[in-house]
């Protein structure tokens, strides 16, 4: 579904910015423009960011301990 109509910048468009390591409107606006033209779209976004960065799948600790 589109969420920014100014910039043509889907919801999975970004889920997969999230996925690749953005977590901020600013980033995501950065990298897809969205929220930069009109604004109506941002609170969806930040809404859609939110929902996108809770269902991230965790990161295994293991990887980032030091090994003994």
């Amino acid at each position: 579904m589109y969420v920014c109509i100014c910039r043509a910048v889907t919801d999975n468009q970004i889920r997969q910015e999230v996925s690749h390591g953005a977590s901020t409107m600013r980033e995501v606006g950065q990298r897809l423009g969205v929220g930069t033209q009109c604004g109506k779209c941002s609170k969806h976004a930040r809404s859609v960011i939110r929902e996108a960065i809770a269902n991230r799948p965790m990161e295994d600790p293991a990887i980032w301990e030091p090994s003994a």
